[in-house]
């Protein structure tokens, strides 16, 4: 693949892009439809595609938490339709007045949201982003250039084929999806093609996003790596922490929105980690502990400053006991990505003062870290999570892929 290809890409996705934006929210729904039905009807032809990723990835001893987020299966499959189903039940973001008003000399000022133009993402492993990422921008007028990786390469190819086959016999520019094939050069070109891609969204580990952040010409909304903190309040409900933990650290481990650190304090902690930590061990979790929390138990192992650091992605948890709240936040503060923060209290003080204070993209009280997530706070599925605080923060959803346009209306006027 050459520079030329990359950017005839680019130039077909802005023609399609150039389509997307006047058509109608009936055509988008449609179409979205179109493409959730095409792909339960080609589930097994995807499956089979899929298939071959995953073997080589386990012949090239890749993690078992990077082969379950490559894993496609008919409910992986159903999900992703689903997921595209749901976004076409959403509100178009496309023309909403954002803010309206009549100045004095009678110029009517309307600022409405327009779509970005032509997204790029860039991402690893997960084949169901690259249906997500194309119904999203879909819906929101964008055309979409997917970078997937090299693991996931005959998934996304299927998958994008049957998405913009979908699209096109809906009516639809067949360019709105476009899948951009090859390796980290064809990365890179896109990550320069400005002028031609309106947007960047990387989708992965540290080591991409920091790539795609530090490499890109394109504008990038920053996504980040979820080191995501449970923290147990000395007001704290014991039974209901213990549920929320078990449910943030292995309801599914391999996430961003999976909790990575425990934080208790010392008030309850006689009273809560006994428990909690046979829970977690019966879990199949093996506990990283600072000196006070291996004092419960024999089974936690030392926790060094690399776990307080650490995005597991698998069945391993830090975890610390504070002497207070404020101690808790400083601990967030220092080691955490600004993700997601859950609090487990009874006291409304302590949940406002976390929630002021931890300065992260999310914060659950007496919830887990699992709800962060775009179908779950109710916006269909997501684009992303961005930890960065320019235009996104949190879930990205249809709002999140669109920019704005003042739109000024006179009556022949002029300025003096």
């Amino acid at each position: 693949m050459t520079t030329t290809t990359v950017a005839d890409l680019g130039r077909r996705a802005r023609t399609a892009a150039a389509d997307l934006a006047v058509r109608t929210r009936a055509e988008k729904d449609a179409a979205l439809h179109a493409m959730a039905d095409a792909l339960v009807a080609n589930a097994a032809a995807i499956i089979e595609r899929n298939a071959a990723d995953v073997e080589r990835a386990r012949e090239n001893g890749t993690a078992d938490a990077m082969i379950d987020r490559l894993r496609l299966d008919e409910s992986r499959i159903a999900g992703m339709a689903s997921g595209l189903r749901q976004v076409a039940g959403l509100p178009d973001p496309v023309g909403e007045v954002v803010r309206g008003y009549t100045l004095p000399n009678g110029l009517q000022v309307t600022q409405r949201r327009v779509p970005m133009g032509v997204v790029g993402i860039i991402y690893e492993a997960r084949p169901n982003v690259t249906a997500d990422a194309a119904g999203l921008a879909l819906k929101s007028g964008n055309a979409v250039l997917l970078k997937g990786s090299s693991s996931a390469a005959a998934s996304n190819e299927a998958i994008v084929g049957v998405l913009a086959a979908a699209a096109e016999k809906a009516g639809l520019p067949g360019d709105a999806v476009q899948l951009v094939p090859g390796g980290h050069d064809q990365a890179k070109e896109l990550m320069r093609a400005r002028g031609l891609v309106d947007v960047l969204i990387p989708r992965g580990g540290a080591g991409l996003i920091r790539s795609v952040v530090e490499e890109s010409t394109v504008p990038v909304i920053e996504t980040g790596v979820g080191n995501c903190h449970v923290y147990v309040d000395a007001d704290a409900d014991v039974a209901m922490a213990i549920e929320i933990l078990l449910n943030a650290k292995t309801q599914r481990p391999s996430v961003c929105n999976a909790a990575e650190t425990l934080l208790v304090h010392a008030d309850v902690a006689a009273a809560f980690l006994p428990a909690a930590l046979a829970a977690l061990r019966d879990a199949g979790v093996t506990v990283h502990g600072d000196e006070r929390v291996r004092g419960y138990d024999d089974a936690v192992v030392p926790a060094t400053d690399d776990d307080w650091a650490a995005e597991y992605l698998s069945l391993d948890l830090a975890a610390a006991v504070v002497d207070t709240l404020d101690d808790a936040v400083a601990h967030i503060r220092q080691w955490g990505s600004g993700h997601t923060e859950a609090i487990v209290t009874g006291s409304l003080a302590a949940s406002r003062r976390f929630a002021a204070t931890t300065d992260s993209a999310a914060v659950m009280v007496n919830a887990s870290t699992r709800f962060t997530d775009g179908e779950q706070l109710g916006f269909g599925a997501e684009i992303g999570i961005s930890t960065q605080k320019l235009h996104a923060r949190g879930p990205m959803g249809l709002p999140e892929l669109t920019t704005t346009t003042y739109v000024v209306t006179g009556d022949g006027h002029v300025r003096g």
